[in-house]
């Protein structure tokens, strides 16, 4: 049997209009205990990923468990890329068993989702396994999660992935988006939001630009 290569993207990279993006719990309460990953790693991932969705116009779910009563605002970072979007807040650990969540599901209508909050172990798995049983693709940001434990973290993410999730991390859902330096519309959205939350790769970008007016593509 011949194959033939062709130069089209594989069928399960992500592009800005074929999934939704789940954000979850992203909360005072929930982050005082994280230790898979530094707080401050944390929020800038957690940046990094709302501001591409929000760049990109990728349909995108903020929900909150007990804001009120218990674990306190979500992060302004996850926040203020999407000024006045209403975020719904639940009971439920599982974001999947909450109705207006799936409702909102429903309206949005895609049947791919990307998850990324607090905490992996248990917020961010329910929605996961949930999810996949019903016939839904499911990606998992890692590095914008977090729990407990490393172990914690690392078990959960385990136990996605023999379920069928994906996993992926922060600066590759900003790329994976833009994936072609050519797409000149996107192409200074995608590289600012990279130098100010892309770490290294962004202190690089700012060199390049700075000292010889470097681009990628020669944009």
């Amino acid at each position: 049997m011949t194959v033939t290569a062709t130069p089209t993207p594989g069928k399960t990279l992500l592009n800005p209009t074929d999934h939704a993006l789940v954000l979850i719990d992203f909360q005072s309460q929930m982050a005082f205990a994280t230790k898979s990953i530094a707080p401050e790693l944390l929020r800038n991932n957690a940046a990094l990923v709302a501001n591409a969705a929000a760049g990109f116009n990728v349909p995108t779910i903020l929900t909150t468990v007990a804001e009120k009563s218990f674990s306190g605002p979500m992060f302004s970072e996850v926040t203020d890329p999407f000024p006045g979007q209403k975020l719904l807040d639940r009971t439920s650990m599982n974001t999947w068993e909450d109705a207006a969540v799936i409702d909102e599901v429903n309206r949005i209508g895609k049947q791919r989702l990307v998850f990324a909050g607090l905490w992996t172990s248990v917020c961010i798995v329910g929605p996961v396994l949930s999810a996949i049983d019903q016939g839904f693709e499911a990606y998992v940001i890692t590095d914008a999660s977090g729990d407990i434990s490393e172990e914690a973290h690392e078990r959960a993410v385990a136990r996605m992935i023999q379920a069928g999730a994906r996993p992926i991390t922060s600066l590759q859902y900003l790329l994976e988006l833009q994936r072609d330096w050519a797409r000149t519309e996107t192409y200074d959205m995608t590289t600012g939001i990279a130098r100010k939350l892309g770490g290294a790769y962004g202190i690089g970008i700012t060199y390049a630009k700075t000292m010889f007016g470097a681009s990628e593509g020669g944009h």
